[in-house]
Formats: structure tokens, sequence, C-alpha cells
């Protein structure tokens, strides 16, 4: 009974919902057999030749499965079958050789060729329709797979799942990657003042459109920690230009930011920015995790690093390790040079700030132009905190000197060293912005020069206010 009531809602299913079935034979006979057996299930489609068969899958409507004859005047079955599994247009089209060449060999030849299964002539209708709906169905299994897991994992990662048996064993190897690490200034502070269906679609709109761009430039992206984006080039595929790409990446995600922000404007949500870290070396890759939950990750010190680098960016900001300057195959524009000594990191590192890749295709980034600092009527006082991860410290003292829109000159009651993260709140004792301390250009260790991270409304109002006042 459920055999039947199935049968009959596929006989009447909507033309666009059936499967579409392409014949490829050139005698007429064998092809009124076969679209007799089909047509009441399927839409049938029919070439007579190997060139009419390719003409079609390559078409903006390519047949679900194709049922194809070997010996044909001209191009042959293999050789047409051989083209398919060639072209990523259509090596997913399932190809079952329909044939009286019923040899062992004339089989073997036809599944080293990239067919599914093989029919003999004289054909059995029953045979012709149990093949078709296992093959149907495998493919729609399997785009099932591609199309779940591909929201969670690069498509190398799912590739690797589904063609490798080894794919999802536990382990790993040591390979060297680069590790490109983002994150959006001041999101946390947005996250606390938005409704959460504002927020999540803010996230969605930033990662779908940097899933794009560092897809494009052949990255895995490893992990999505709320608006953070890890993503490693060279695992699980190895590429000589890896950190070469990685950069390239950056320089395109940091120009995408305007797009992302001009849909923010049109929805009315505030503009972000955001800042990349870069590392590259030697890292643990696989599949770690459990038998009942594991992940593709990579592990190792550069990953740490690649972090603590990142966490040293300001808006719009790109810093890259000496590693991988020195991995990239063509000259980057360097717009500065900093000396850092991030925590768990004995010694000293070089980190540069880039402006874009030269080379055949120079993708670079607008130069960066510092604005005159302005002297307001009298020091402002402000309430500073120096900022550990996410958490604020004990507030401390302040006065801003000078400023301009995207630089504060200050004295501190507290001793800070260069690109230590800083919360301000400003003299209306409600605004406050976020800061980073830039490289000391005072023998004074109390007076600094901070470059602003993230400015909220509010504050940036207030700022702009002050600035009018003064004649900026």
């Amino acid at each position: 009974m459920s055999d039947q009531s199935d049968s009959a809602a596929t006989v009447m299913a909507p033309e666009q919902e059936k499967a579409t079935i392409l014949v490829v034979d050139d005698t007429p006979e064998n092809i009124d057999v076969l679209r007799g057996i089909l047509r009441s299930e399927y839409k049938v489609k029919v070439a007579i030749n190997g060139e009419q068969a390719l003409k079609l899958c390559f078409s903006d409507s390519p047949p679900d499965l194709i049922l194809l004859d070997i010996m044909m005047p001209g191009m042959d079955g293999y050789e047409v079958c051989r083209r398919l599994k060639e072209s990523p247009r259509s090596e997913g089209i399932p190809v079952i050789f329909v044939t009286a060449m019923n040899e062992t060999r004339d089989e073997v030849q036809g599944f080293e060729v990239g067919a599914v299964d093989y029919i003999n002539k004289p054909i059995t209708p029953a045979i012709v329709h149990a093949r078709v709906r296992t093959h149907l169905k495998l493919r729609s299994a399997y785009r099932f797979i591609r199309d779940t897991f591909g929201r969670y994992l690069s498509e190398e990662i799912v590739d690797s799942l589904i063609d490798s048996p080894h794919g999802l064993k536990l382990g790993g190897e040591k390979r060297d990657v680069t590790v490109l690490m983002s994150d959006l200034r001041g999101f946390t502070s947005i996250g606390e003042r938005l409704p959460a269906e504002t927020v999540v679609d803010m996230i969605n709109i930033y990662l779908g459109e940097m899933t794009e761009v560092i897809q494009k430039h052949m990255g895995t992206i490893d992990e999505f920690i709320g608006d953070a984006i890890l993503a490693i080039f060279g695992a699980p595929i190895e590429r000589e230009d890896d950190a070469l790409r990685a950069v390239r990446c950056a320089v395109e995600m940091q120009q995408t930011m305007e797009r992302v922000n001009g849909r923010y404007v049109e929805l009315g949500y505030p503009a972000l920015q955001m800042g990349i870290g870069i590392n590259s070396g030697a890292a643990i890759v696989g599949n770690i995790g459990s038998k009942k939950r594991s992940k593709y990750a990579v592990v190792g010190r550069v990953v740490n690093t690649a972090s603590r680098i990142e966490s040293y960016t300001v808006g719009g900001q790109i810093l890259i390790s000496e590693e991988t300057r020195d991995a990239c195959a063509v000259e980057v524009r360097i717009d500065d040079e900093l000396k850092v000594t991030p925590k768990g990191i004995s010694e000293e590192m070089t980190i540069f700030d880039i402006g874009g890749v030269y080379g055949d295709e120079p993708l670079l980034l607008p130069e960066k132009v510092d604005e005159p600092l302005v002297e307001p009527a009298y020091p402002l006082d402000v309430q500073v905190c120096r900022l550990e991860g996410k958490f604020a410290r004990e507030p401390f003292g302040g006065k801003i000197l000078r400023l301009s829109h995207s630089v504060f000159e200050m004295q501190l009651e507290k001793e800070s060293t260069p690109l230590t993260s800083l919360k301000v709140i400003l003299p209306d004792g409600i605004s406050e912005l976020y800061v980073k301390t830039m490289p000391s250009r005072s023998d004074d260790p109390y007076r600094v020069h901070v470059r602003v991270s993230y400015m909220p409304e509010e504050a940036e109002a207030f700022v702009s206010r002050l600035l009018t006042e003064v004649g900026q």
C-alpha cells in the first residue's frame, strides 16, 4: 500500500519537482524504450550523440542523471563520460552506461572513466527503475551532506571527510601554516546596548561577507568565535603561496568592511571596524576531540601568537609577524614596524603594519594620514580603565591634552606601555570610547598618544562638538 501511495505521489508531483534524466543513444528504438519506461516519474531529455550530450550537460539546466550508450558514431560513451568528469560543472552528475557491450573489461573501463553503474541490453524495466532511483537517492544524500556540513566547514574539509576513508579518524600532522585572526572593535559594547536580534543580524552580515572573501583566497575557516574569525591557510591543502594569500585575503577583508558598513547604515545599525592579525609557523592540524564529538582544528604556538598579534590592532589595521612577511613571495607595503613582547612569549618580536600587497596584482589600502592634533581650551578630565581581554580593570584618572577625531594626546596617572588597550570615560561621565596606546613619542611614561579603536555614537558626538568649538 505504501509503495502504491509513493508511486502515485511521484506521478502527480509538479513537473518542476521531477528529476531530469538525459538519455544518450544513437538508436531511435532504444530512446523510445527508455523514454517509455521513465516518463511517468521523470522528465526525459534526449541526445543522439556525444556532442549533444555535452552541450546539454554544460547548459544552465543540466540533467540529474545520464543513461549513456557506449557505441555511438563520432565520440563514444567512454569519451563522453571522461569529459563530463573532467569539468567542475558536470562532474557530479551520475552516469549509468546502458549498452550491449557486456564483457567484464567493458564494465571495468566504464567504472574507470567515472560511471556509477552499468546496465546491459536488452534492458529490463524494473532494473532501469531500481538503478535510477538508487543513484538519484545517493546523489540527493551527497548534496544534503555537502550543503549541511558546508555551512559549518570549508569545502576542502568537507571534501576531505567525504573522499578520504580516514577523513573522520582522530589525529593530526605537523605542517607549516599561516593563521589569520580577525575581530570587530567594540562589538562587545554594541552587544550590550542593542536588541539580540540586531546583534545576530549584524554578526551574520559580517561573517557572510568575510566567508566569501576567505574562501575566494582558498582559506579554511576553522572557527567563528562570536564576532571573531580564525582561518587557516595551508590546511587541509598546503600551497606554496599560503602566507601571501593570507595577507591578500586580509587586505580584501578590510576593503569589504566598506560594503558591510554600507549595509549596516541602510538598516540603521552602527558602523564597525575590524582588526586582523596574521602569523606563520609550524602547527598540528587534523581531527581533534573524541569519538562522539570532534572538529578539524589547528593547534600550536602559531595560533596563540596570531591571537596576540591581533590584540594589538586598532580598527582597519592588519598586523603580521616577521615570519609571515618573510614567507610572502612578493613585496608588501609596510606602513609601520613595532617591537612587542606578547604575553606568554619571552622574547621581543617585530610585527608589521601592512597597507597592501604589490606584485602583478597589487591590492592596496588607502594611505594612512594622521590628522593634526588641536588643543582644547583646557585639559579634559577623564577616567581611564586598562582592558584585559574583555574585562576592564579599576579606573584611574587622566587628561586629554590634545586631540583629533582618531588620536589623543593624554596625561595618565598610571604608566601604560605601548599597545595597551584602554577604555576612556569622557567628562560627561556617560560617554565612553576605546583606545590603544601608541609607541612612545615622549620620555615621560605617563604622557602618551592613543589611537581610537572604537567610538560609539554618543562619544563621537561629544568629540565632534569639542573639535567644532576649537575650530577643527
